[in-house]
């Protein structure tokens, strides 16, 4: 994920497998075997429940489907949406596990943000503008996602593990010194997590990802609530203050962040040609589902039957140029919004089972949350606090992650390297949301 040349083998359009598809086939495969051998305890009936919801309206988009296009369509979302998540609710043992994970988001985030700003100061990035100031990381232009989707879960993983308190309550309290130690081991884990937070903001500016931006925002103002009114205050005044300097006192990008900023309310009032775009291929999806409303026209057969709905304000494509490729114009081959892809290519039945599960999985992370939060307030008890402890950083990492690649869903679709992490993503949502702590804790 973090080398050069991060595209799609299949092409410019993101479309084919990737060396991270690859890896998460391994994956998938190594936790099917340990869990035949009994190294893993198959998954909860809930979780194989709510995981397994998106087969049926996957399976029956794919019959609808002509030739290949459809096994390869029910191949890629079987792997984002069902194996990879499962994998990852079978693999993560505990919350440690879990935390080890988002720092590895985290350190991904910071290397690819790195490559983003570097892009920006050298005029090396993707063409934005006319001028090659875009980060886009390793993933060059034609995946103009791909960085700010990394620096966006990095940046939430960053701020959950600062917001959270990441250790059992009554850990160590048997003696002194080792709670001392425990203690300013956590306040320092925080106070690296939060400067890390604040370093991602500058990538993920750069990368002038309105969509990226949009759910970034709704994704912390979530974990913020989640924290509490106090933390959230002082979080958002340090995050202000960050902006500020970045933007006021260094000039980052500051009118070209403050027009795409404004672009994103231009919808009838001069909206540029990548706005206009988007919204023509969302009426074009909405009346390809109007054609076909149950099971829709089939998996990955909406580039087939987008002339034949769209109007003719759509363009032939978008200019991909700079990062050290040459231009050219990338076709328009989904509508940018997940929601509206799967409607028009599945149906009613498809959205509804795919949209149930991840619907299932911020509910019962949420009332996790909730819920662990509550029982540690309430229940003082001795030996209460291992069954009890709330885990906030684990929880605001979870429901944090799921809240973004909702919400972002809106603006994009599956695509591209980073389709992957969309996975582990929703892995740990469901870990968080639905795995046995029970058989976990034994394990430990």
């Amino acid at each position: 994920m973090g080398l050069p040349g991060g595209a799609a083998a299949g092409g410019g359009d993101g479309s084919g497998g990737t060396l991270a598809d690859a890896v998460s086939g391994l994956v998938v495969l190594g936790c099917a075997v340990r869990v035949v051998r009994g190294a893993r305890k198959p998954l909860t009936r809930l979780a194989a429940l709510v995981l397994g919801l998106p087969v049926a309206g996957v399976a029956l988009a794919a019959a609808g489907s002509v030739g290949a296009t459809g096994l390869t369509g029910m191949a890629r979302y079987l792997q984002v949406f069902v194996l990879v998540p499962a994998a990852v609710v079978l693999l993560v043992r505990d919350e440690r596990d879990l935390r080890l994970v988002a720092w590895s988001f985290v350190a991904l985030a910071l290397w690819q943000g790195g490559v983003g700003v570097r892009q920006y100061l050298t005029g090396t990035g993707a063409s934005y503008q006319g001028a090659d100031v875009r980060a886009v990381g390793t993933f060059g232009p034609n995946d103009i996602m791909g960085m700010a989707t990394v620096v966006s879960f990095g940046l939430v993983c960053a701020v959950g593990l600062a917001l959270g308190s990441g250790t059992r309550p009554g850990a160590g309290n048997s003696r002194a010194g080792q709670a001392k130690t425990a203690s300013h081991g956590v306040r320092n884990q925080r106070t690296v997590a939060a400067l890390c937070a604040l370093l991602l903001v500058a990538p993920l500016a750069l990368s002038f990802s309105r969509g990226a931006w949009i759910a970034t925002v709704v994704a912390l103002s979530t974990q913020l609530v989640m924290a509490g009114l106090r933390r959230a205050v002082r979080v958002f005044a340090a995050v202000a203050a960050a902006a500020v300097v970045l933007v006021a006192g260094m000039g980052v990008g500051s009118q070209m962040l403050s027009e795409r900023l404004g672009s994103i309310t231009q919808v009838t009032d001069a909206p540029d040609q990548s706005v206009t775009d988007r919204y023509t291929m969302w009426a074009a999806a909405v009346d390809m589902w109007r054609a076909e409303p149950l099971a829709g026209v089939g998996l990955k057969r909406f580039p087939e039957e987008r002339d034949g709905h769209a109007s003719l304000a759509l363009s032939s494509g978008s200019d991909v140029a700079g990062a050290g490729t040459d231009f050219h114009r990338q076709p328009l081959l989904s509508p940018h919004n997940m929601y509206l892809l799967i409607l028009s290519e599945q149906g009613l039945i498809g959205l509804t089972a795919l949209a149930g599960s991840w619907a299932a999985l911020l509910v019962c992370g949420l009332r996790r949350a909730t819920a662990r939060t509550l029982g540690a307030t309430a229940n003082g008890r001795p030996g209460s606090a291992r069954s009890a402890h709330p885990a906030k950083d684990c929880a605001s990492i979870a429901c944090g992650l799921l809240v973004w690649q909702l919400t972002d869903f809106v603006y994009a679709d599956i695509g591209g390297p980073s389709t992957v992490l969309t996975a582990v993503v929703l892995g740990m949502a469901a870990w968080w949301a639905l795995a046995d702590r029970t058989t976990s804790e034994a394990a430990r």
